[in-house]
Formats: C-alpha cells, sequence, structure tokens
C-alpha cells in the first residue's frame, strides 16, 4: 500500500506537459507594452537632485576625532613601514638560527658549554667592582672561543684592534682640543687687565 502511494505522484512528475498561454478575449489589445516602454530600458523622466543630509552630532564627534589622529596614524604607519623589513630580518634570523641548532654540526654543544662556562667563571671571579662584571665575563668568553675558533678569533682581533685603534685617536684629538682650549682659557684669565 505505501509503494503504491509513493509510486503514483513519482510516475507523474517523469510526464511531460505543454501549457499554451492565451490573451483572455475581454482583454484588449492596448494594454500590450513594448520592450523600449519598459522603465527598464528607459531614463525616468523627471530630474533628481541630491539633498545632502545635515550631519549628526556623532559624525561631527567622529570627523573630529579622526581630524585630530591623522598625523598619530600616519606616523604610525610611517613607522610600522619602516621597522617592518627590520623585524623580517630579525625573524628570519632566528628561523635560520633555529635551523641552524636543529642541524647542528658535531662538538658544537659541547663548545658552546665551554664558552658558556668560563663567561659564570668570569663573572664569579669579578666580585667587587661592577667595571669587572663588565669586563671579565665578555674576555674569558672570548677566549675560551678563541680556543675552538681560532681563525675567527683572528679576524676578530684585527677588526676589533682597528676599531679600538680609531676610538683611541678620536679620544686623543677630543681630549687635545679641551686642552688647549682651557689652556687658552686660563691665559686668557692671567692676561685680563684686572688680574695685573
Amino acid at each position: 500500500m505505501v509503494i503504491q502511494r509513493s509510486v503514483g505522484p513519482a510516475s507523474l512528475s517523469l510526464l511531460t506537459f505543454k501549457v499554451y498561454a492565451s490573451a483572455k478575449k475581454d482583454s484588449s489589445h492596448k494594454a500590450a507594452v513594448k520592450v523600449n516602454e519598459l522603465s527598464l530600458y528607459s531614463v525616468p523622466e523627471g530630474q533628481s537632485k541630491y539633498v545632502e543630509e545635515p550631519r549628526t552630532q556623532l559624525e561631527e564627534s567622529i570627523s573630529h576625532l579622526r581630524h585630530y589622529c591623522e598625523p598619530y596614524t600616519s606616523w604610525c604607519q610611517e613607522m610600522y613601514s619602516q621597522t617592518k623589513p627590520k623585524m623580517q630580518s630579525v625573524v628570519q634570523w632566528g628561523l635560520d638560527s633555529y635551523e641552524y641548532l636543529q642541524n647542528a654540526p658535531p662538538g658544537f654543544f659541547p663548545r658552546l658549554g665551554v664558552i658558556g662556562f668560563s663567561g659564570v667563571v668570569g663573572l664569579l671571579l669579578a666580585r667587587g667592582s661592577k667595571i669587572k662584571k663588565l669586563v671579565y665575563p665578555p674576555v674569558f668568553m672570548g677566549l675560551a672561543a678563541s680556543l675552538y675558533y681560532p681563525q675567527q678569533a683572528i679576524v676578530f682581533v684585527q677588526v676589533s684592534g682597528e676599531k679600538l685603534y680609531d676610538w683611541g685617536l678620536r679620544g686623543y684629538i677630543v681630549v687635545e682640543d679641551l686642552w688647549k682650549e682651557n689652556i687658552q682659557k686660563s691665559e686668557n684669565v692671567k692676561n685680563s687687565p684686572g688680574n695685573k
């Protein structure tokens, strides 16, 4: 019984029917509209005029806030555009370092441990003075690193030696200029007419 009830409507859906539309006999042909007379295809008659609505208090407040914040947002955008490449390079350096540490050459971690331990020893030996605490750990770490990486240590010493010489020369020039200025001031004070 269930199959008969479901087969009947299902079989009717497979039949095709033709439907013919015919005009009503009592309607006149004057009601027919041509395609170009439809409003979709023609320009509406009458002129439209745009009238701007007056601004509300909320819109005025938002406009004032945007005008006030515009220099700060432009500054933030400029700073973002300047710092974005630097941050990307830092992130890339971090990713490269992580990849290097994942695939470290044999013996790298023991060397790193010895260099780190020498820095801790330098910190322990630098009791008392703050200057010693700043100088001893890097010196001890540099000595330990130079034992494992002698070629890089030679290049580092050459470059840092040139920089130290340059800084020393600049410092000497500054001190010499200050010395000359102080001597000239003291001579001017001695030679002034009030001191004779």
